[in-house]
C-alpha cells in the first residue's frame, strides 16, 4: 500500500540547482551500495574460491591453525579492499567531474537533461530518484545514453527506478533518437533484471581494451544494454 501511495504522488521533473545536495547524497549512497555484492561476487566465483580453500591447505600443511586464519583473513581483506577502493574512487571521481556541474554537463543542449523523481515522503516533499540522459553520436548515428540512475534505498521496489527509465526512453523517442544505450555492472543483479524487462537488450559483457584488469579479476564486467524504438 505505501509503495503505491508513493507512486500516486510521484513526479518525474528536471533537476534544480537547490536539488544538488541531495542528488549528490543519492549518488553516493548508491555506489556505496554496491561495495558488498561485489565482495560477494568476487568470492563466490570459482577462481577465488579455489585461492581460499588454497590458502586454507596451504595453512594446514604449515602446521599452524593460526596460519591459515591468518592468510585466509588477509586474503579477505584484500579483496573487500579492492572493492572499497573500486566505488569510492568512482564515487569521487564524478563528483569532482560531471556531477561537480549538472546544468552545465547534462542540460546545456535541448537533447540532454537530468531528471529528478520527488514525491511526498513522510509529510514532505523529497527527492528521491535521479537519471540523466545525454544525446551522443557515433558515426551518422545518433541515440540517447543513460547515466546516474539512483533510488533512495527507503523507497525501493515501488516501481521508481522502472518510471525513471520509461521518462527518459519517452524522452528520447520524443527527440527523434533511434535507440536508448546504458551501461551496468555484473554486480547489479536488481538493475539487469528491470532493464531486461523493459525491453533493453545485452549487446556485449566483455571489458574494453582499457578496462582495468584488477577489475577483471573481482569478476566485475561492463555490460552494455540498448533499447531500439520499434520501426512504424
Amino acid at each position: 500500500f505505501a509503495a503505491c501511495h508513493l507512486l500516486m504522488k510521484l513526479v518525474i521533473r528536471r533537476y534544480r540547482p537547490s536539488d544538488k545536495d541531495t542528488v549528490l547524497t543519492l549518488f553516493s549512497n548508491g555506489v556505496v551500495e554496491q561495495i558488498s555484492p561485489c565482495f560477494y561476487n568476487a568470492m563466490t566465483s570459482p577462481l577465488y574460491l579455489s585461492i581460499t580453500l588454497g590458502l586454507c591447505a596451504a595453512g594446514y600443511l604449515l602446521g599452524s591453525i593460526l596460519g591459515a586464519v591468518v592468510l585466509v583473513g588477509g586474503w579477505v581483506a584484500l579483496i573487500y579492499f579492492s572493492c572499497h577502493k573500486l566505488y569510492t574512487h568512482y564515487i569521487r571521481e564524478k563528483i569532482r567531474t560531471d556531477m561537480q556541474d549538472i546544468p552545465g554537463n547534462f542540460m546545456t543542449r535541448p537533447d540532454d537533461c537530468f531528471f529528478v523523481a520527488e514525491a511526498e515522503v513522510s509529510g514532505r516533499s523529497q527527492v528521491i530518484g535521479t537519471v540523466a540522459i545525454v544525446a551522443k553520436q557515433s558515426g551518422t548515428e545518433r541515440y540517447g545514453e543513460l547515466f546516474r540512475m539512483s533510488v533512495s534505498s527507503s523507497c525501493r521496489r515501488a516501481g521508481l527506478a522502472s518510471r525513471m527509465t520509461q521518462a527518459v526512453i519517452d524522452f528520447c523517442r520524443e527527440r527523434g533518437l533511434p535507440k536508448v544505450v546504458l551501461q551496468t555492472t555484473s554486480t547489479q543483479a536488481a538493475a539487469v533484471a528491470l532493464y531486461e524487462k523493459l525491453g533493453f537488450l545485452r549487446i556485449f559483457s566483455q571489458p574494453t581494451l582499457s578496462f582495468p584488469y584488477w577489475m577483471i579479476i573481482l569478476n566485475y564486467l561492463p555490460l552494455r544494454y540498448v533499447y531500439y524504438f520499434p520501426l512504424m
